[in-house]
């Protein structure tokens, strides 16, 4: 039976709550018969879900002895880290492919996809994230190295922050020290939007939080995946406990 998101090690006692809002590509049968009518080889793109991210995501829960809650729909299903009044929470056009399941989406196909994919997640990371009171929130997510049209991005690893940066600050310096490291500062994007996943569920209830971004090249393989999780949890593991 579809479940719209997995979650792993619910019992796990870290403060740290993982999340990955683009874990997977699936196209559920109730949304145009389970396709959106575009090509394999774009359902595989960093367009429709974060490539590598569900991977490394699953690696740094189990190192951080933490939950982890993974979305399991395509982000151009629909996007759960926008807000729902969000103009891109439906894409019809993305890195240059036409979607042409979303280019007339009626107002009950929406409302079926906010029901049954979007609001389930979020209702279930809200009460994972309750389970403890001082919950620290680590969103991780991958970005493509480069978009059509557009210059190569130079990063390796980019972290993602607004008006609180107790967590950002300190993971900043750590992973700028590393020499072998290309390191954004909301870079590859800019902060946070209204509404989205780290707006919702940290920022607005004053948790701490960090949002990772992994260029996908670099975590394509579960070697690569397991690699980075070893680099990145001591330093999770670090910061975390002056906060």
């Amino acid at each position: 039976m579809y479940h719209p998101y997995d979650i792993t090690g619910a019992a796990r006692p870290s403060r740290w709550l993982v999340t990955c809002d683009h874990a997977a590509n699936t196209v559920p049968d109730f949304v145009n018969g389970g396709t959106l009518g575009i090509a394999p080889e774009d359902m595989a793109r960093h367009i429709a879900y974060d490539v590598g991210a569900a991977g490394l995501a699953q690696a740094l829960a189990r190192a951080l002895d933490a939950p982890l809650i993974a979305t399991n729909f395509s982000r151009l299903v629909i996007d759960p880290n926008r807000g729902e009044d969000d103009p891109t929470l439906v894409m019809k056009l993305y890195d240059g492919t036409v979607i042409p399941a979303n280019r007339h989406v009626t107002d009950d196909d929406f409302a079926r996809r906010l029901n049954r994919l979007y609001r389930p997640y979020h209702n279930a990371l809200a009460d994972l994230a309750a389970r403890r009171t001082d919950t620290a929130i680590l969103s991780i997510h991958s970005f493509t190295p480069q978009l059509r049209g557009r210059p190569p991005r130079p990063w390796h690893i980019g972290l993602l922050h607004a008006a609180d940066k107790r967590l950002a600050r300190p993971l900043l310096a750590r992973l700028r020290s590393e020499p072998d490291l290309c390191v954004g500062d909301n870079e590859p994007y800019g902060g946070h939007l209204p509404g989205d996943s780290i707006a919702r569920h940290a920022i607005a209830l004053e948790r701490p939080n960090i949002l990772i971004e992994l260029r996908n090249d670099l975590i394509t393989t579960p070697s690569q995946q397991q690699a980075w999780a070893a680099r990145l949890t001591p330093m999770l593991r670090d910061v975390l406990t002056h906060v």
